[in-house]
């Protein structure tokens, strides 16, 4: 799966919007964490790594930020700023959060619970891994599909 938003159901109303989702159907995973990120200052960014395994999706509930996404080939940037939209991060998927505004709160929905060992925090380290992956397995046979199933555990 590739890094893509996705619009969850609004019930628009004269006395405020409500939206929701659910887990393993609204969410493509089960959802087994969630945390937000508030008060960042300015001028600060977060993230700045990627994931073995973990997926997730963020959401701007106040205010915006902008999401920076880099699977390994190509780099792509997202402004969210809409609380019914969130941005799916797939496994494998370098990540930096920045330009957050006043008054901005993240709102993560994680596949996992926190493990430490999950992390990839060198760019370097990941480039490679990514470059690996996408190695043939058999250099006589077709080029394989990058498949994020097999990294080492």
């Amino acid at each position: 799966m590739i890094v893509h938003a996705i619009d969850f159901p609004r019930i628009q109303d004269a006395r405020g919007n409500l939206t929701f989702l659910e887990s393993e159907g609204d969410v493509p995973f089960a959802i087994q964490r969630v945390y937000y990120l508030y008060d960042v200052p300015g001028g600060a960014s977060r993230g700045g790594h990627a994931h073995y395994s973990l997926e997730q999706v963020l959401f701007a509930v106040n205010g915006s930020f902008e999401v920076r996404v880099d699977d390994g080939f190509s780099r792509r940037s997202y402004t969210l700023n809409r609380a019914y939209q969130g941005l799916y991060l797939p496994c494998m998927t370098w990540r930096e959060l920045q330009n957050f505004s006043s008054g901005a709160v993240c709102l993560v929905l994680a596949s996992q619970h926190f493990d430490r060992q999950d992390y990839i925090r060198d760019y370097d380290t990941f480039r490679r891994m990514v470059e690996a992956m996408a190695q043939p397995s058999n250099p006589a046979s077709e080029p394989a599909l990058l498949s994020w199933d097999r990294l080492p555990s």
